[in-house]
């Protein structure tokens, strides 16, 4: 079962998020607090939204997707870009990562939004090849950038 998250799931999106982490190599980096989480998905002025995969028979959570809203100037419409989607190990295979997929997907296409996009790890070719059984196609002539900690203060602070 895929659902909106709630205010009550913060905890184990807190503990989803230090999972991923872990699986990519970089816990260290995950430094996001229950309550930074919990302003940025129901705060006063959300800025990303959430899903949670839920098994229907224990009601265990067992994944989840966090996203926010893009804008292509030239489609001129929003988007999703799918920050992170995880399901717990022992859960993969079952679906829950194709369901929250398809969730985002029937969003996009309710919404009238034309692209779904994400970034994956050139090393993870289990989700690699999940990605592109679903009809997903890397773009390859692209190169993300990313300014963070002194390199982002220097340029901002920048007169």
């Amino acid at each position: 079962m895929i659902r909106t998250a709630t205010p009550a799931d913060i905890p184990v999106i807190h503990t989803l998020v230090r999972d991923l982490a872990a699986y990519e190599k970089a816990p260290d980096e995950a430094k996001a607090t229950e309550e930074q989480l919990r302003e940025a998905l129901f705060g006063e002025r959300p800025a990303a939204f959430a899903h949670i995969a839920q098994d229907d028979t224990s009601g265990e959570v067992v994944g989840f997707s966090l996203w926010f809203l893009n804008f292509s100037t030239w489609r001129g419409v929003h988007g999703i870009y799918l920050e992170d989607l995880y399901v717990r190990p022992e859960a993969r295979g079952g679906g829950y990562g194709k369901a929250l997929l398809t969730e985002l997907a029937r969003i996009c296409v309710e919404r009238g939004y034309e692209r779904l996009e994400w970034s994956v790890l050139d090393w993870n070719e289990p989700s690699i090849n999940f990605y592109r059984s679903l009809g997903a196609a890397p773009q390859d002539e692209w190169t993300v950038y990313r300014l963070t900690d002194g390199a982002l203060a220097e340029l901002g602070s920048a007169v």
